[in-house]
């Protein structure tokens, strides 16, 4: 079968690999769609924490079941996604229902080999059944599922006023996470196309440009002077990071979805003057997933909203360098099979 390898920052080849035989436990999927996220575009350009060479991308993921691996429920012929974050089931992490941050997790494209080929092998207790959604919906599950976990994590509060930094995919997942848990949702970020969107298609109290000059008091004007008791980070970049503090609420938690290789800082006294609660939210367990395909399902959330470019597998190598640039317009771009 055919893979596509990411040998080295920069470098893409295709391979030939033997298809993959299931094994009790492990299941088969014939890939129909693979999503591409912050996670693949960080490891093309060599950004990427947790990250060795060469490994196969690719963890945003729809396809046909072949062969179940015994996994009950199940039917081959059926479409489905995963949870693609494989642990380990002992660790301190996992026995006090934490597997999203096991400590020797393996998540898939990133730790090992992940979906851009032309079948894989995953656990059974990874799966996750289409429910009547379509290959373009079950591919968008995951990276909405890192949104819904970062607002429970935070415990978002109907009325309350949640600020996400960052208008990339899971940027906009969490907007989305958030207004349907009750929040009134400014988006900050420093593209103006990417702010249009979230206000014509996500429905945001409010958007803010960070380049602009008074950012941080269009903030505090939007909240009638509090400023947002949540503070959402998703772009991993380090300024913003460090800056999202000035956005906090006396009282209110700081919640850091986005991922750096660097150590962050701020201000101990802002910081500690505003009794913060500092958080990190990795990955999604299954209660994030089912939360997002009952989402889906009753048109709570529009996925096919957030697909602004397809490509066929064989066309990737060549177009994956252009969705780095954010003059393409991309907010997800969906691989076909």
């Amino acid at each position: 079968m055919k893979s596509l390898v990411c040998t080295a920052p920069g470098h893409f080849e295709f391979r030939e690999d033997a298809f993959p035989e299931a094994t009790h436990d492990m299941a088969r999927i014939r890939l129909k769609r693979v999503g591409i996220c912050g996670t693949d575009l960080h490891a093309f350009e060599g950004s990427q924490p947790f990250f060795s060479y060469p490994r196969i991308l690719g963890h945003e993921l729809s396809g046909v079941l072949t062969d179940t691996g015994g996994a009950e429920g199940f039917e081959p012929g059926e479409t489905v996604t995963i949870m693609p974050y494989f642990s380990c089931g002992t660790c301190i992490a996992c026995r006090t229902g934490k597997p999203n941050c096991c400590a020797a997790i393996k998540v898939f494209g990133v730790h090992i080999d992940g979906g851009m080929r032309e079948e894989i092998l995953v656990p059974v207790g990874s799966l996750l059944q289409g429910q009547g959604l379509n290959a373009d919906e079950l591919a968008l599950v995951e990276p909405l599922a890192i949104g819904a976990h970062g607002v429970r994590r935070a415990g978002v509060q109907p009325g309350e006023y949640v600020l996400v930094i960052g208008a990339g995919p899971i940027g906009l997942g969490t907007m989305e996470l958030a207004r349907i848990a009750g929040a009134q949702v400014i988006a900050l970020d420093i593209n103006a196309d990417r702010l249009r969107f979230c206000k014509e298609h996500l429905g945001v109290h409010a958007v803010v440009n960070g380049s602009g000059a008074d950012a941080i008091g269009q903030v505090k004007a939007i909240t009638n002077g509090d400023f947002p008791t949540v503070v959402v980070d998703a772009t991993g970049n380090l300024k913003a990071i460090n800056n999202g503090i000035q956005y906090l609420a006396h009282g209110g938690r700081y919640v850091l979805i986005g991922l750096q290789k660097e150590a962050f800082s701020f201000s101990h006294p802002e910081f500690h003057k505003r009794e913060s609660t500092l958080m990190s939210s990795r990955n999604a367990v299954r209660e994030d997933f089912e939360h997002v395909i009952l989402n889906m399902k009753t048109g709570s959330i529009r996925p096919q909203t957030y697909i602004t470019h397809t490509v066929a597998f064989d066309e990737v190598p060549e177009q994956f360098e252009s969705w780095l640039n954010p003059a393409t317009g991309v907010i997800k771009a969906m691989v076909q099979f």
